[in-house]
């Protein structure tokens, strides 16, 4: 059985690992310009998810924890959304953005019902 401690930071392994995978993904990417606000924009969200992931963690109060898992909880659903629309419209291949979607999915699940349960 994992600690507190140990699951906190396979979470924070877990969100980091998604924003690196999708940072050098892009990076790697040619230079479209129609494709540019798409890009920045995953990138944002990704990373936001892994920092913000981060200042829950150090949440000082119960208000604070519930307002910051909310921006996690919001910038993991824009992250599934941006990776499902490149996807779409062919800028990642499926064989990259499927196993993000499932983990983006899962921590999305799991930071939302940590909010619901913060809340009662």
């Amino acid at each position: 059985m994992q600690t507190k401690a140990e699951f906190t930071n396979e979470i924070k392994q877990r969100t980091n690992a998604v924003a690196v995978q999708i940072f050098k993904f892009c990076e790697a990417l040619p230079f479209k310009s129609v494709h540019d606000i798409a890009i920045k924009q995953i990138v944002k969200s990704s990373t936001s998810v892994a920092a913000n992931y981060r200042a829950v963690c150090r949440a000082r109060s119960k208000a604070e924890f519930f307002a910051k898992l909310s921006i996690v909880v919001e910038e993991a659903d824009e992250t599934i959304f941006w990776l499902e629309f490149l996807t779409e419209v062919a800028v990642f291949k499926s064989s990259f953005s499927e196993p993000l979607i499932l983990e983006m999915n899962k921590l999305t699940a799991l930071f939302a019902t940590a909010r619901k349960n913060t809340n009662n």
